[in-house]
Parts: structure tokens; sequence; C-alpha cells
């Protein structure tokens, strides 16, 4: 095999093909050591894909559950009748992934290129893609990364995870694309060379701009022979997100998806035309963004949480088994609301991303550079910062704060 699983925490760097490109070496977190899941660790709230407050204000709302009523009607007919065990999973002997012309054998690691086919033929730069196909049969998990070229989070994240694998204790696949937008990763640019968000151009289209054609290319290649899909940002415009999920909770699968994260917030958000997590979903595959951090920067600890939520996805997916369990948790429900500046000037924050604020609160300070005005920027309600912007030149109208608050859970 290519590569091999990292049997304790340690210094490694991942040379994908690009000439003196290194990632940052990272220490992995050690399951060993992880403290039990509080249930005030679990929380979703309404907002929408990379800090847009457009994608905010179109979300559809969550729409509440109709109650089950043959569940009603059985719990009333015989409320002594105790469920029947359910029978214990056979285990089944991996198979054959093809992916990307290339063959993966059950038990392997291997690194494969993409090449979406849009540079000049002799320059092309093919993009990795780590496969680790599991000696057991099981589901295909996607993991994506840099799908916007300056978030550095997700390339890290996937290297830890899927680095991490042992391919011999593995039920089913993990295909982890640690930078899709590799352009614009080598440019420390959020675009592609064309200026346009790749993240709007899914599932993409064979005769579109350069945009539709990539997005199409990752698409058909890659994406469709997954059953599910972690799609990993950072905040954008100089913001920065407390670790969550984005995901469609008025979808039945996405929403039973979201619960095999643990210690993760869950966000509600019906996501925007040509997101790839919005393209995914409408194909059948079960998918959520991961929003961690902010963007040009790796930051450990949001990579740690990540990391170590993933690693609870494949557990309650079947796929790997660890040596403790935190237990099943239910999220509390909140709604949000972005907080905006009303004056311009220079924003200095008063509190820290995750912090509970009161309502009236004073979250920062807008101070006019030139006239020395000072202008208070105040929480709205009782809550949680679960997105803020970092330190900077504000005008009015800039969305500074996004604050959740907890509401009725959906279907209760």
């Amino acid at each position: 095999m290519l590569f091999e699983r990292l049997q304790k925490p340690t210094h490694f760097a991942l040379l994908i093909g690009l000439p003196a490109l290194w990632l940052p070496a990272s220490l992995l977190a050690d399951p060993a050591s992880a403290k039990p899941a509080r249930e005030s660790d679990i929380r979703m709230a309404e907002l929408a894909e990379d800090e847009s407050v457009e994608d905010i204000e179109q979300s559809v709302p969550l729409q509440a559950a109709p109650p089950d009523n043959d569940a009603v009607e059985s719990t009333l007919t015989s409320p002594t009748a105790e469920p029947e065990p359910e029978p214990e999973p056979k285990v089944r002997p991996g198979e054959v992934f093809t992916l990307l012309d290339s063959d993966v054998m059950p038990g392997d690691s291997t690194r494969l290129a993409w090449a979406p086919g849009i540079q000049i033929a002799g320059l092309s730069q093919p993009t990795p893609v780590l496969v680790v196909n599991g000696v057991n049969a099981g589901p295909t998990l996607c993991l994506t990364g840099a799908v916007h070229g300056d978030e550095l989070n997700g390339i890290e994240i996937i290297r830890q995870t899927v680095y991490d694998l042992n391919p011999g204790k593995l039920s089913g696949r993990v295909v982890g694309i640690p930078i899709v937008n590799l352009p614009g990763f080598q440019q420390g640019s959020r675009y592609l060379p064309d200026r346009r968000d790749l993240n709007r151009h899914f599932p993409g289209s064979l005769e579109g701009s350069l945009a539709d054609r990539i997005a199409y290319s990752l698409f058909e290649q890659v994406i469709r022979h997954c059953d599910m899909l972690v799609d990993i940002h950072t905040g954008s415009l100089k913001r920065t997100n407390l670790p969550q999920l984005r995901a469609d909770m008025n979808n039945p699968e996405v929403a039973e998806f979201t619960r095999g994260f643990d210690r993760m917030a869950v966000v509600h958000s019906t996501g925007s035309p040509g997101m790839l997590r919005t393209a995914a979903v409408a194909a059948g595959i079960r998918t959520v963004t991961l929003e961690a951090g902010e963007s040009h920067r790796i930051q450990q600890h949001q990579i740690s949480a990540a990391v170590n939520s993933l690693t609870s996805l494949m557990e309650r997916q079947g796929m790997i088994s660890r040596m403790f369990v935190w237990g099943d948790p239910e999220p509390v429900y909140y709604d949000s609301d972005w907080i905006r500046a009303n004056h311009g000037g220079i924003l200095f924050s008063e509190i820290e991303l995750g912090a509970r604020v009161s309502k009236g609160e004073v979250l920062g300070y807008v101070s006019d550079p030139i006239t020395n005005a000072q202008h208070p920027i105040r929480s709205t309600s009782d809550g949680r910062v679960i997105g803020m912007a970092v330190d900077q030149v504000v005008m009015a109208g800039f969305a500074a704060y996004h604050i959740g608050t907890e509401a009725e859970i959906p279907g209760e």
C-alpha cells in the first residue's frame, strides 16, 4: 500500500505532488484521552452555507415533523409489548473498489489522481485523491476539502482522518480529496482562476464555464461513487465559525445522518442551488457541510474537534470500532440571528467564539478612527456565539456576530 496507518500521534507531512508544497504537521487526537460529551456541546441553529447572509435569509425554515401515527397506534394497542432484538449484522468481505479508472483491492490504501481536464495538456497537474478500501464491506464515505482554495483547516482534517485509518479493520471505504480547488489553493484564493465560486456550480455541466466543468468532472468521477459526503469548509469574509454542521434538517435521511457526529453543533440550512451539498443530496447522497474556524489558517483545536466527530460518524455507520463510548446525546435546537454593525469603523470584540451571552450584553465596539466615537454592538437575545467576524475594518450593515438561541424541538 502507498500509505500506512499512523500507530500513534506523530508529526507527519503529506506531499501531494506540488512543487515544494507540504501540508502542516500536526498531532493526531488521542482517543484514550477524550472526555465524555456533554449535552450542551450538541447544538443546532438555522443559518446557511459559507457565512453568506443572503443564504441565511433565503433558507427554508425548519419544518415541524408530522406525528408518526403508526407508532402511536402500536403503543396504544400493545403497551407492554417488548421490541424484538435486532439480529447481529453479518460481516461481509470487502470488494474491489473502482474509482478514476483504478481498482483498489479490499484491505488496501492508495493515492489516485483526479484531472478535471481544464488545463493545457502538457502542463496538467492532477489533484490527489486518497482512498482506503476496507477489508470488510460497508458504505462509502467521501470527504472533500478546500473547495474554496483559502480554507486550510479541511485539508488537515482529511489528512489526519484518512491516515489514521487501518484498512485491515475498516468496513467500507473512505475517499478523501484534501484540495478540490487546487488552482485556488496555489494562489491562496477562495475562487477559481475565472473568479467564480466553485461551490455555486454543482453538479456542473460538460460544456459550461470553467467552474461548471470542474464541478461536473468531480461530481461524475468521484462524488457519485459515494453513499455519504462531508464537505469541509471554514468561515469566509474574515469570519470564523464554531465547529458545526450545516444540514437540511427538513430531509429525514440527512437529519438522521447528523446524529452520528459527536460533540458537534448541528445547524439547519436548506442550502443554495449550486452548492456541492445541495447537488449531492439531490443525487441521493446523504450530505452535510462541516464548518470549522476561519480561512487562511491552520487551527489545531478546530481540526481536532472535526477529526473526533468524523471518527464518531464512522463508528455510528459501522465502519470502525472504538474502544470507548461517549453515549448518544440529543441535540438542542436553535434559531439564530446575525447582529450587524450600525456604524463604520474598526471592530473590537469583547467576547470569544462559543461564548454564552445575554440579551443586551455588549459583544464588541466599533471605533471610529477619525472622530474617536465608540459604538457598542449588543446581543439581541440570550444565546451562544456560533459565528463572528474577526477584528477588522467594517462598514455599517456588516454582519458581525451570529447568535444561536434555543428553540422548540421540531415535531415535539
